[in-house]
């Protein structure tokens, strides 16, 4: 250690004092870190939300020096801040999601059902049916499946010896072939109606079934541009220097 002068000053009642003294090997002081990035990952709002309190914000938010992302396949809206500087460059993506009980149902999704899992699900669910009665017509059906599924091979022999062979499966059944339902299909957004269809599947004596929805497909393609333009349109207004960049 250096030899330094230094000057203690006491309380002018004290008659004494003790003075202890420690040397330590390393200096005291704490480590110097990096900036900590920020990662958010929220609704489809949490862009719009974020720069609508951080605008203000001049060391947080150079719109010059920011971008977003527009990604509509995977319903995302991504802000980059600080975009060219490694240390402080943040990121906060909104994401739109399905709303987890049409999830479930396995619409469009190449989802299989066997008819008695099938009939129990809609029991539980039936809820999510505007007509409960059309519930019903669904359910016991199902649980309670009649369908005859009619193999006939035909072959015949040409006098030349080509053949051909035909093979049909018919299967007839008392399950309507389409139902409706009404659910938010955007997790936090508005009920939707929309028609479902059944289509089975029919592999030799084993009968399962999938369900699809044109109506439903559409709706989720014109509602998911509407929120995300929704959402750009409030972003430009906040922040009108951001560059906005569909992929």
């Amino acid at each position: 250690m250096q030899n330094e002068k230094f000057e203690i000053k006491m309380n002018e009642n004290s008659d004494k004092a003790e003075i202890i003294i420690r040397e330590v090997e390393s200096v005291n002081e704490l480590p110097v870190q990096e900036p900590l990035k920020l990662g958010i990952v929220g609704t489809i709002q949490a862009v719009s939300e974020f720069l609508s309190k951080r605008i203000s914000e001049s060391d947080q938010i150079n719109q010059k020096k920011c971008h977003i992302l527009v990604n509509r396949e995977v319903m995302a809206i991504e802000l980059v801040t600080n975009e060219s500087d490694y240390y402080s460059t943040n990121k906060v993506i909104g994401t739109l999601s399905i709303y987890p009980k049409f999830k479930e149902f396995g619409i469009n999704t190449g989802k299989i059902w066997t008819p008695s899992a099938l009939g129990q699900f809609f029991k539980m669910n039936r809820a999510f049916f505007p007509v409960k009665a059309d519930n019903m017509k669904l359910v016991n059906p199902l649980m309670n499946f009649t369908a005859t599924v009619n193999n006939t091979v035909e072959k015949t022999a040409s006098e030349k010896g080509d053949r051909s062979d035909k093979f049909e499966q018919v299967v007839n059944s008392n399950l309507p072939s389409s139902f409706k339902l009404s659910m938010p299909i955007f997790k936090g957004f508005q009920i939707e109606n929309f028609e479902v269809e059944t289509f089975a599947n029919i592999d030799g004596r084993a009968i399962s079934f999938v369900l699809i929805s044109p109506g439903a497909q559409e709706t989720i393609e014109s509602i998911r541009d509407n929120i995300i333009d929704d959402q750009l349109k409030l972003i430009r207004k906040i922040a009108p220097d951001i560059a906005i960049i569909e992929q």
